[in-house]
Formats: C-alpha cells, sequence, structure tokens
C-alpha cells in the first residue's frame, strides 16, 4: 500500500494541539521560581524551556517519525538536512520576558518543507491567543482570518533597537516608537493585527526564532524579508539570519533597511552566496 503524503493542514493541525497543550506546560511554571541559568550566549534558558522542549520532541516526533528536528534547546543533528520536511521549534520564545512576568511570550512552531515553511503557530497562552497559516491558504487568529487593523491617522508605530531608532531619526522617518515585546515571533505578527506598523530585527536570529512568524506575515499580505537577501530560506546548515524587517507599508522600506544595513551590515557576497545554496551545493 502507497502512503497518502501528510498534507500542509494535516500538520498544522498537528502543530496546534501540540503547541496548545506545550502552553499549558509553559504556563505551570509562570510567575513561580523557576530554575534558571545561561547558555553560551549568555541568553536565559529555565527548567521550563526545556521541559517543553522535551514534550514537543516526543509528541511531534512520534506522529511524524520521518520528519528532522531543529530546536533551540536541543543540540543540532545535522541529519534534518537530508530532510524534505523539518519542525523548526522554539519552546518559549521570549524567556527574558517570561523570567519578568511578562506576558507576551510564546510558543514557536514550524514545518519547513524544502526550506520554505508550510505550516506554522505562534502561540501566546497567557494573552489566549493562536495565530497560524498553512503555506496558501492565508493566516488566523484563534480560528478565524486574521484581519489588520489599520491605525489611521497615527504615525506608524515601530518598536527598534536604540542604534536603529537613531538612524531612521536621523533620515527623517516620522514614527512612534513601539513596544518591543520580548518575543521576536510575536512581535513580528503584531504587524499582521494592526498593533504595530513595522517590526525589526537585529542580525543573528535563528530559524526557531523567525519560520513559524515568517509564514503568518507572508500569508498575511505583510511584507518580510532579511533586508540584505530577500525573504528567509529555512533549515540550512547556518540557521542564522541577517537583520529583518517586517512592513505593512512598502513606503516604509527605503528607510527602515537602510536604518538596519547602515547599523548591521551585510555578509560579504560569498558568505551570501553560500548561505542561500541548498544543503547538497554547501562545500
Amino acid at each position: 500500500m502507497i502512503a497518502v503524503p501528510t498534507t500542509y493542514s494535516d500538520d498544522l493541525e498537528l502543530l496546534r494541539s501540540s503547541a496548545v497543550a506545550a502552553g499549558i506546560i509553559a504556563s505551570g511554571f509562570f510567575r513561580r521560581e523557576v530554575k534558571t541559568w545561561n547558555k553560551e550566549n549568555a541568553s536565559p534558558v529555565t527548567e521550563a524551556d526545556i521541559l517543553v522542549d522535551r514534550y514537543l520532541a516526543s509528541s511531534l516526533l512520534a506522529a511524524r517519525p520521518d520528519y528532522g528536528w531543529l530546536s533551540e534547546e536541543t543540540a543540532d543533528n545535522p541529519s534534518r538536512l537530508d530532510c524534505e520536511r523539518v519542525f523548526v521549534v522554539d519552546p518559549i520564545d521570549g524567556t527574558r520576558g517570561f523570567l519578568r512576568g511578562e506576558d507576551s511570550w510564546s510558543v514557536s512552531i514550524a514545518v519547513v518543507e524544502n526550506g520554505v515553511p508550510v505550516a506554522g503557530v505562534v502561540y501566546a497562552p497567557i494573552r489566549d491567543e493562536l495565530y497560524d497559516a498553512v503555506k496558501g491558504e492565508g493566516a488566523r487568529l484563534n480560528g478565524k482570518a486574521l484581519v489588520r487593523h489599520r491605525r489611521a491617522g497615527a504615525p506608524p508605530l515601530i518598536p527598534a533597537p536604540g542604534a536603529v531608532h537613531q538612524e531612521m531619526q536621523a533620515a527623517g522617518l516620522h514614527y512612534t516608537r513601539g513596544p518591543a515585546y520580548p518575543s521576536l515571533a510575536y512581535r513580528l505578527v503584531q504587524v499582521a493585527t494592526g498593533k504595530l506598523d513595522a517590526a525589526v530585527a537585529r542580525r543573528g536570529s535563528q530559524d526557531w526564532d523567525i519560520a513559524a512568524a515568517a509564514l503568518i506575515l507572508d500569508e498575511a499580505g505583510i511584507a518580510f524579508s532579511d533586508v540584505c537577501s530577500g525573504f528567509p530560506r529555512f533549515n540550512r546548515r547556518d540557521v542564522r539570519h541577517g537583520a529583518l524587517a517586517a512592513l505593512s507599508d512598502m513606503s516604509l522600506k527605503p528607510l527602515v533597511h537602510a536604518a538596519l544595513i547602515k547599523v548591521y551590515g551585510c555578509p560579504a557576497d560569498d558568505e551570501i552566496a553560500a548561505d542561500q545554496a541548498s544543503p547538497d551545493e554547501r562545500i
């Protein structure tokens, strides 16, 4: 008997149920005493991150044993590069905010197929907001079509790191500096809701930070790109990305992209070529 390929919608339903369960687990540690330590890059990790990561690995890979696995809290296994589909997971995106008791942290999970996200979920359990998307079928918030609500008459609301903020101001961009939600995935999807007009990220974000949000933004009709190389590609050997921008209004692009490039720069041309090559093309 020939196996019927799993549809993207099937994968999304798996992601949704797993994200909700993961949110319940993480919420049990929220605003309580929790064991925490710093990773080699000085970013914090908690026992909640690890427990949620283990739960998601168990539940997702049991359902899809032929999929690869890439998670912030799991040692990388290069075998993922040989998989057609890969789970890309951040068990708690915004751990610093989680530790401070802020409620906008999220569980971010995507399925990436041949470098492109095809199903994705960003779930903020404390806010009871579940964003999801399937490639080609639009984006949703809590099961309903995700619709951007415009902020008529107000200057653009854009959170940005200090150096980028200074560059955009110096270039004459008239805007209000918005709230910098600690979860990058959550911050990005707020451009699709209309709570933000743009969101940016410094160079160095990794696949698990942005894969699910990238699909949700794309399906919601929001421009999202690496300012040096275009729409991000995923499940490469190097999972880091350049500076990123999500924009609701393309008139913002010249000044926002220029500020990000001035502050963070772009990889050399040969680095870009290597980063855009497929795993089989890498040296």
